[in-house]
């Protein structure tokens, strides 16, 4: 059978693999016969396929990139399930060396299996499916923003409540600003505080969850570094012609 480790393993490899399926390039080629890497700010998510895919290519995108995070974490909990169950036939949780490292006894690991191993599993499972869109090995290593994948998944690592407010500092300073950036880097700011009341006490699920908030900030370094020179695009603007002559 396999270690607690290994399968946390293979669950991160599968919802990396999943979360790295390019859907912005996959829609773009099959349905519009071009390549979104081509078009606009040659990003492949959902705000660059809404500008060059239209509305139906970029709400087309946001579902595909959003099921992904959500499938993740399903998988996560069926996983948890799987180890759970085997805490509570044995008596001897599978998780019990991942449970001491985050300060438990072994009495308190077996009582408090169920929860822990739910959680650690999710904290894999959300790294996983972010890094994979972020870091896609189907197109060089590169990839998208993560903003859709990781909000599917936390509607699992936060629940539905943690979820909807990570939308609603979203959706709050994107119609503030007209910035879809600015949005999108505020609710990865808020993932790390949002995760110490989810998972307060438990800090390697902590720091993984932080960890991967920073990755996406980090994807938006291009946006930032616009934002601070005041080029970045707002939405409703109209894309500048070159001059003419």
């Amino acid at each position: 059978m396999l270690s607690a480790l290994g399968m946390l393993l293979i669950l991160f490899v599968v919802t990396f693999l999943l979360g790295s399926i390019p859907w912005g390039v996959v829609i773009s080629r099959l349905v519009f016969h071009k390549d979104i890497r081509d078009e606009g700010s040659g990003n492949i998510g959902t705000t660059n396929a809404m500008r060059s895919l239209g509305k139906a290519g970029g709400a087309a995108v946001f579902v595909l990139d959003f099921g992904k995070g959500v499938a993740s974490g399903a998988l996560a909990v069926a996983l948890a399930g799987v180890l759970a169950a085997d805490s509570a036939a044995t008596g001897l949780p599978q998780v019990t060396p991942l449970l001491a490292f985050c300060g438990l006894d072994k009495a308190d690991a077996v009582m408090d299996a169920a929860r822990l191993a739910r959680q650690v599993a999710l904290a894999v499972a959300f790294a996983g499916c972010t890094l994979g869109h972020i870091f896609s090995p189907w197109l060089g290593w590169r990839g998208g923003k993560g903003i859709a994948v990781a909000v599917g998944a936390l509607f699992f690592v936060f629940g539905p409540v943690g979820a909807l407010l990570e939308i609603a500092i979203f959706a709050v300073l994107v119609l503030a600003t007209r910035y879809v950036s600015v949005g999108s880097v505020a609710a990865a700011v808020a993932c790390p505080l949002f995760a110490l009341y989810y998972y307060w006490g438990d800090w390697p699920c902590w720091a993984v969850i932080t960890a991967t908030a920073l990755v996406v900030v980090w994807a938006h370094r291009g946006n930032i570094d616009r934002l601070r020179h005041g080029t970045e695009r707002r939405i409703g603007d109209k894309k500048k012609e070159p001059a003419a002559g």
